[in-house]
């Protein structure tokens, strides 16, 4: 585990090292020791520690910037590597659109917040540990008579940016993530728990969760495709709910590519839903700051529906206007800026409560396999997973073979009817975000599937 001191020296050698030939310079260090369990069949089947280091360097050399990496901390290794940026920016074009570094002040100092993502708890987990963790999802697939897959996998993160105008930032942060499938012979069911302190992943928890689901599906039956009321788990709003991310950044909106693009003030989704990018949310994961070392501020990106403004980054205000809020991304990267920290508004309705309220329809845990069919009205195309079922007359009756669904996100978001409480939820498409669960009208399925 890299400490403070070692990233403030890599990053003051790199600065050294680049003297006057550079007009400015930003270096980032990014480290994660990762230790993962892997179980299948109800037997362990991998044990991987990794760590991983990566130190960047990105320099401005008369308004040529340049950028060039190494995972190599070594002093000869990190002059070798601000070299070559020098040597590449010599040759690239003059950039018109190149900014200064940040220099320290009120938008880089340190915030802090009332709780830490830091659990030192899970950064002493051993491969024992995590053995332990594993037996016990499988002693709970084996009473039930599944077979259970997943990993259980821990994650320590340290970040440091510094540069040119004397800004240092640092912080290190851990993550437990634990994700289970458990298998019939004709059923499937699922759970995924994430967090950043050990308490908050309960492996038990999410096995008994993932082998009810299992249990209730199985011998699924066939149901005819067509608009259904559905009721999405906050795994499956999420992985449907990412693929707007990108259209609520500046920089889409400067390029007008935004499915959002002109429609800054004006309704756009259901007046139910409020969403937000707030990275010091305690159920939220992730740093405080962002690539530049500039502080996430709270945005409200949509209000009652209405849209308010997207996350802007130093480049994109320069043609958009307003203030940057903390979300830049590295200097050459092609997205600009990126909402991190996704917050969905929740409402008063239980899970239980919206399956009562529906006379007939589907829940689904999540969905598979999503993809963008079109980026202007965000048509979506999945498949329902690992839990799928029929409600009828306000009870879940029996599980269902999967379906492909074709759905608008924003069409809908703007048929959503009772909304729950948000819990930090993790999917596959996209990082975890806070998400409540959803009943939606119309939900589009288009087919049934072979699997």
């Amino acid at each position: 585990m890299i400490t403070q001191a070692k990233c403030k020296k890599i990053i003051d050698l790199a600065i050294a090292h680049a003297g006057d030939c550079v007009s400015d310079m930003l270096v980032t260090v990014f480290e994660q020791d990762q230790a993962t369990s892997r179980f299948a069949n109800n037997e362990m089947t991998q044990n991987v520690d990794t760590s991983s280091i990566t130190v960047t360097m990105y320099v401005n050399a008369r308004n040529r910037t340049a950028v060039t990496s190494t995972d190599d901390t070594s002093a000869r290794a990190i002059k070798r590597a601000v070299d070559k940026a020098i040597e590449k920016a010599g040759v690239l074009p003059h950039d018109s659109t190149t900014l200064k570094v940040l220099k320290p002040s009120n938008w880089t100092e340190d915030s802090a917040p009332t709780f830490s993502r830091y659990d030192p708890r899970i950064a002493a987990l051993g491969p024992d540990d995590r053995l332990a963790r594993v037996k016990s999802i499988i002693e709970v697939a084996r009473r039930g008579r599944l077979k259970a897959a997943g990993i259980f996998a821990t994650y320590l993160n340290t970040f440091a940016v510094g540069n040119t105008a004397g800004l240092f930032r640092f912080d290190q942060q851990t993550n437990v993530e634990c994700s289970i499938t458990m298998l019939s012979a004709s059923s499937s069911g699922w759970q995924k728990g994430f967090g950043c302190n050990l308490d908050t992943v309960d492996p038990v928890a999410l096995a008994e969760g993932a082998a009810s689901r299992a249990r209730k599906s199985r011998n699924p039956v066939y149901v005819r495709p067509g608009d259904y009321t559905v009721i999405l788990e906050p795994s499956a709003v999420l992985d449907l709910v990412c693929f707007l991310y990108g259209d609520f950044t500046g920089t889409e909106h400067w390029y007008e590519t935004s499915s959002f693009y002109k429609k800054i003030g004006k309704a756009v989704l259901g007046d139910n839903i409020t969403i937000t990018d707030d990275a010091s949310h305690p159920l939220q994961t992730g740093f405080l700051f962002d690539d530049e070392g500039m502080n996430r501020k709270k945005v409200t990106i949509v209000k009652d529906g209405v849209l308010k403004t997207p996350v802007k980054s130093r480049r994109s205000v320069k043609y958009l206007g307003g203030a940057p809020t903390g979300h830049g991304a590295a200097p050459t990267a092609s997205e600009g800026e990126y909402p991190m920290n996704i917050v969905v508004a929740g409402g008063d309705s239980s899970l239980e409560e919206m399956i009562a309220s529906t006379k007939r329809g589907i829940l689904m845990t999540r969905v598979w396999y999503v993809r963008d069919v079109d980026p202007n009205t965000k048509l979506l195309t999945g498949m329902s997973r690992d839990g799928t079922f029929l409600i009828e007359n306000g009870k879940v009756t029996r599980g269902i073979k999967n379906m492909r669904f074709n759905q608008s996100v924003i069409d809908m978001l703007k048929n959503v009817v009772e909304v729950g409480q948000p819990v930090l939820a993790a999917g596959e498409e996209t990082f975890p975000a806070v998400v409540p669960p959803m009943k939606i009208e119309g939900f589009r399925f288009s087919s049934r599937t072979k699997a």
